[in-house]
């Protein structure tokens, strides 16, 4: 594998730390190189929140990415901000129901999902988070939805255990959307 750097943004309380979570330990369950960094403003909900997510089979020299190879914009203060960061041939994965605004890069492949619409459509409203992460396993050549399930057992606690199906169901939904 090459080293994958995935930049997650979005506002609080959007699952944008959890998603980044959960592509981390799956590189860890694959024995890959990890690098998780979070970061969110102290309003923590409906602020800011981004996350770094390294994957690699090489060691990761430093956390902070600048130039990533897929973006996740859950905002669109989050896609203006970030657009122009990702590298020539990589990918954003945008929210289509809560950003109306295209991107206008050619040399970067878009991701348009109406992932919080669908969350809510099938009554799983607060996980538009692994919607999205569905669709990125799916469509990257890097990674892959092998040993998704095993992941959200292990990151979902035994008190909050109804909450394994629902992930599960959300990644299945983002993995099924045509790309």
């Amino acid at each position: 594998m090459k080293t994958t750097q995935i930049l997650i943004a979005g506002f609080g309380g959007q699952g944008i730390l959890f998603a980044g979570k959960f592509l981390a330990y799956k590189g860890l369950l694959e024995d890959l190189q990890v690098s998780w960094l979070p970061s969110y403003g102290p309003e923590m909900r409906g602020g800011t929140a981004n996350c770094n997510v390294i994957l690699s089979d090489t060691p990761i020299g430093s956390p902070i990415i600048t130039a990533p190879d897929v973006l996740i914009a859950m905002n669109l203060p989050s896609l203006q901000k970030y657009v122009d960061t990702v590298v020539p041939g990589g990918q954003i994965y945008v929210d289509s129901a809560l950003i109306a605004e295209k991107v206008t890069r050619t040399d970067v492949r878009v991701f348009y999902i109406p992932a919080t619409q669908m969350a809510k459509d099938n009554g799983i409203a607060s996980l538009a988070n692994m919607i999205i992460v569905g669709s990125l396993l799916q469509n990257h050549a890097e990674l892959s939805f092998d040993g998704a399930e095993a992941t959200v057992q292990k990151l979902v606690p035994p008190k909050k255990a109804a909450l394994v199906d629902l992930n599960l169901k959300a990644l299945q939904l983002g993995k099924e959307y045509p790309a």
